[in-house]
């Protein structure tokens, strides 16, 4: 894996619209793990992600928050730092008593599970299976389903030693890639993984089901298992989602401080690792092996 020493460097300068944090914990994403994987990008990066700290600059225009503010927010390049900027739009205050970990582990992971949920529009009575159902969104997603009074949640996994944590979290059933049969068709389908799991993930859906596609493995189906039985498959990144539907983004921030401060969401930490030591963090993503969210700590 590509890595290099820590550098030194100017400060970013927000732009309009952007806060400058001093971080104090930094989610380790799967689009980051890959970029560095897929083309040998160097450690520390210039890749985005979610981010935890203290406001340090305001850019032009920016109202709602002050300088030592304690916020955390998705900055789109230059996460793995000890100063980074992120849009204002996807910053949120991070209440009293909840650190900057457990603000990393909840917020970006959240809004993405509940935007994918909100896009694959299930009714109660229907069923729902998510891939990649142990990672920092696939987690979160699981026990929103769950809240959300979904009728069957299947959570799809590449280690069935998985299977404890993700009942414990609301699962109703647990499958494996290498299973020859994910179970009965759903209705929806979450896919954080892509890749050669698309056309599995696509398979799994009853007729006139919905698939919301929101990794970065990429992937491809032919068009006639859409046509054949009436499928969709929805793309999503939060990106174009905090930008585009800021009303519906901010509802999304309310409701999971609110669900986390009742204790109905539990965010799970699967690690915590100096920054200096990326390449760690991102060893354990590329081995499937995590529970929850890996965390930098600068």
């Amino acid at each position: 894996m590509a890595s290099s020493p820590s550098e030194e460097a100017d400060p970013p300068a927000p732009a309009p619209g952007e806060l400058l944090i001093r971080t104090e914990a930094i989610g380790v994403t799967l689009p980051g793990v890959r970029r560095v994987r897929d083309t040998g990008t160097p450690l520390p990066g210039t890749f985005g992600g979610d981010v935890a700290g203290r406001v340090a600059a305001l850019g032009d225009g920016v109202t709602g928050f002050a300088v030592g503010d304690r916020v955390c927010a998705i900055s789109f390049s230059d996460s793995y730092a000890d100063l980074t900027t992120a849009p204002v739009v996807t910053a949120s205050p991070i209440p009293d008593g909840v650190t900057a970990v457990e603000a990393v582990a909840l917020v970006r992971g959240g809004h993405v599970a509940l935007a994918a949920l909100s896009a694959a529009a299930l009714a109660p009575t229907e069923s729902l299976l998510i891939t990649g159902a142990a990672s920092g969104v696939g987690h979160l997603a699981v026990q929103l389903a769950r809240i959300q009074g979904v009728r069957r949640v299947v959570a799809a996994v590449g280690d069935p030693a998985k299977a404890a944590f993700l009942r414990g979290l609301g699962a109703d059933e647990v499958v494996t890639y290498g299973d020859e049969s994910w179970g009965e068709p759903v209705d929806a389908v979450l896919d954080g993984v892509g890749g050669d799991l698309l056309p599995r993930a696509l398979d799994a859906l009853a007729p006139a089901g919905r698939l919301v596609f929101f990794n970065s493995g990429g992937g491809t189906v032919p068009a006639h298992a859409l046509l054949s039985g009436s499928k969709t498959i929805t793309g999503l990144t939060i990106s174009h989602f905090s930008r585009t539907r800021p009303e519906l983004y901010a509802r999304h921030r309310d409701e999971l401080w609110r669900l986390f401060g009742e204790g109905r969401l539990r965010p799970a930490v699967h690690a915590e690792i100096p920054l200096d030591q990326a390449p760690e963090a991102h060893a354990i993503i590329e081995s499937r092996t995590n529970r929850g969210k890996v965390a930098l700590i600068p």
